[in-house]
């Protein structure tokens, strides 16, 4: 009697034991226990070069008003030099690119919301967004400078002490004039675009902007300003664009093909439209 009991336990086992190995058989996306005990959760599907692809767009979030990077023009277009970049990206992808001009303090809410696909402006890396974000190889390099009307008295970044520096809201210029030495000593006027900054400036309602490289140079000689830029540097930063952290496959294919363009000649030849050389550092 005994044993009969034991055996029809033991069966009852066996089956419980064969019901649960099949279920977990019958599903790829069970967790899976590891050899430490510890139960993995499944890794998750990375389609976002697919949603790209299937949509046939890419929506390319902006500062539109951070030239030469990417600007709103005379007859109302957003152009620059990240513009024509991502143009042709897009066209070797197949794709529309979606030009969307967003808050630059906001930038990556709207990168998480959905809002955008990426942002490509001439956005310095730094430790925060490396974190934030999931950013391509730099592809430019950028210093952060000061920039005076050329009349000013101002003539290095000691006699800025006491003066009205006027900086970009949510920028990481904003961050290293902060951090620097000099912020104690300044008042700092933070508006939300660099080209608000240097008509202010030219009013009289700062004494300097402190600005990327690229945009003050493009600013100067473009509109033929009587400006003068400070000797010397704050920071050398280096300029990419950034994707949602877990879309590391559009991440990737947006990258493979800047490699491209840079093997081909097309990255130097828009450089050289823009900056009058290849300035880029793309590999």
């Amino acid at each position: 009697m005994k044993t009969n009991l034991l055996k029809r336990i033991f069966a009852g086992f066996t089956a419980a034991a064969l019901i649960t190995a099949c279920a977990a058989c019958g599903n790829g996306n069970t967790a899976q226990t590891t050899t430490s005990g510890t139960t993995e959760a499944p890794a998750a599907t990375d389609d976002s070069l697919r949603k790209i692809l299937d949509a046939k767009k890419l929506v390319l979030g902006l500062d539109a008003s951070f030239p030469p990077m990417g600007f709103t023009d005379e007859n109302n277009e957003i152009v620059g030099f990240d513009i024509d970049v991502a143009q042709e990206v897009c066209d070797r992808m197949g794709i529309e690119l979606v030009k969307q001009p967003i808050n630059w303090d906001t930038k990556e809410e709207d990168l998480n919301l959905g809002k955008i696909d990426c942002i490509w402006n001439g956005m310095s890396i730094n430790a925060a967004r490396a974190e934030a974000m999931n950013l391509s190889e730099p592809y430019m390099k950028n210093e952060m400078i000061f920039v005076v009307p050329g009349s000013s008295e101002v003539k290095s970044m000691s006699d800025l002490k006491g003066r009205t520096v006027g900086v970009q809201t949510g920028s990481t210029a904003q961050e290293i004039l902060e951090a620097s030495d000099l912020y104690a000593d300044i008042t700092v006027t933070p508006l939300e675009d660099n080209v608000t900054l240097l008509n202010q400036m030219e009013l009289g309602f700062s004494d300097a902007v402190f600005l990327d490289s690229v945009v003050a140079y493009y600013f100067i000689a473009s509109n033929n300003k009587d400006y003068f830029v400070l000797p010397g540097n704050l920071e050398a930063e280096e300029y990419a664009i950034g994707f949602r952290k877990a879309d590391q496959a559009l991440r990737d294919k947006v990258q493979a093909v800047l490699s491209e363009m840079k093997a081909d000649g097309k990255l130097a030849e828009i450089s050289n439209k823009w900056f009058g050389s290849d300035v880029t550092t793309v590999k």
